[in-house]
């Protein structure tokens, strides 16, 4: 889908630009174009590019290849890579995220933007410029900080999510933890440490927006560019302190999990314990050799039943009292 706003020097605002006056539209300098591409094919998206006077290695970029957030001076515009996350599963067991990109060309009177999956804070600045014109009145520059911004606030949702995921495990560790838990602990780690890998670079490239000087970035505009670094700074110290409670949780299951291990090895060997003078005595009593001859005739009667039968009940309560004053138990 092609979309497009622009913001004419009269005040007027039309969406029912056609590509082919893209080119005249962007040579008015008091008006404002903003072009989406979105899940189109290369094919179609390349002649339109091409109309703007864009490098063919940041088309080709835009368009085939994949990459980290990065930001490119071409003089007369700026290419800038964008990536954002969203989360397809439930963020409670299933943590299926997906990392994708979001390619920016920056001119002094226009941006194109191109993604090829919806992105709803896109959508929303989107909505936002058609309901008030004073996003498309400040300027191009103005308009990539309402979009970028909206991007790097999707990011606290799947934060907060983590967060509440988080205190579920552990809550989980402490009362029975189960393979499934282990599951959901290296889910969080892959999760965690792909939001690292987006945050890094892309700190980097608000820091230059904020601090470098470039043709299409009006200097008062600067300190918009610095408050979305300050989020990722924090975003990025919040992605740190998860990783650590996650792996405060990891290890919290390992001990418990050995600590159960060990429960259980304990209890298996107290049974053994108990029950091991009771087959000593039925191994003796049921050895071959005794039979009933000459003053042996007792052996087999009832009393020295009833007799074996006592000790058989009585010595594992007797054995067990033993190791518990010897605190074995």
């Amino acid at each position: 889908m092609i979309r497009s706003l622009y913001y004419q020097s009269n005040g007027t605002l039309r969406t029912d630009l056609k590509p082919e006056e893209f080119p005249h539209a962007i040579q008015e300098r008091d008006s404002l174009l903003w072009v989406d591409f979105s899940d189109e094919a290369p094919e179609v998206c390349e002649p339109i590019l091409q109309k703007f006077g864009f490098h063919p290695l940041s088309i080709d970029d835009a368009l085939q290849e994949t990459h980290s957030p990065k930001l490119d001076d071409l003089g007369e515009y700026l290419y800038i890579v964008i990536n954002y996350m969203h989360l397809n599963g439930d963020g409670k067991e299933n943590w299926d995220t997906e990392v994708d990109e979001l390619d920016i060309f920056l001119g002094p009177n226009y941006i194109v933007t191109h993604h090829d999956h919806p992105l709803p804070s896109l959508d929303s600045t989107w909505a936002a410029c058609q309901l008030e014109l004073r996003h498309l009145q400040e300027g191009a520059d103005h308009l990539l900080y309402k979009i970028i911004d909206n991007v790097v606030e999707d990011y606290m949702p799947i934060v907060e999510r983590i967060d509440e995921a988080i205190d579920m495990i552990e809550d989980v560790v402490f009362d029975r933890p189960t393979p499934k838990t282990l599951g959901q602990i290296f889910a969080l780690k892959r999760v965690l440490l792909a939001m690292r890998r987006i945050l890094l670079p892309q700190r980097e490239v608000l820091n230059k927006l904020a601090r470098d000087d470039f043709r299409v970035i009006d200097f008062k505009d600067r300190i918009f560019f610095r408050d979305i670094y300050d989020h990722l700074v924090r975003l990025h110290d919040l992605n740190e302190s998860l990783r650590d409670l996650v792996g405060g949780a990891l290890d919290t299951y390992l001990s418990v999990v050995n600590n159960r291990m060990n429960e259980i090895m304990k209890t298996l060997t107290l049974i053994t314990t108990l029950f091991m003078p009771i087959t000593f005595v039925t191994g003796f009593f049921g050895m071959n050799f005794f039979e009933p001859v000459a003053q042996l005739f007792g052996w087999t009667s009832r009393q020295a039943f009833l007799v074996t039968m006592g000790i058989l009940a009585l010595l594992p309560g007797a054995m067990y009292i033993w190791m518990r004053r010897r605190t074995w138990v």
